[in-house]
């Protein structure tokens, strides 16, 4: 997109002088082009945020699955797991010993 968008604003320097007499067009299609490349900085940064909460959600779901199953099988503190994930993922203050 970057490059289309490099090479957009290339064609439209050379028209522009090729036709001087629109400019108003000119400068409009140039201020549309310049929005280019802060919409790709910000697809990028929330693509990589997306990225994040995905791993995040699969990681509480796992944390679910192993409590149901530490449950089912009468281990001493099921929700370990689950706690474990959520203090991992900040929505717990963090704990100096093990299994509580």
């Amino acid at each position: 997109m970057r490059t289309r968008s490099l090479a957009a604003r290339e064609i439209l320097s050379s028209l522009s002088e090729a036709m001087p007499s629109i400019e108003d067009l000119w400068a409009r299609l140039y201020a549309a082009l310049a929005d280019v490349p802060q919409l790709l900085s910000e697809i990028s940064r929330l693509s990589s945020l997306l990225a994040k909460v995905r791993r995040d959600r699969a990681n509480l779901a796992a944390a679910g699955r192993a409590t149901l199953r530490a449950d089912r099988d009468g281990e001493p503190d099921p929700l370990y797991y689950l706690r474990d994930e959520l203090r991992a993922q900040g929505h717990l203050p963090p704990e100096s010993w093990g299994r509580s």
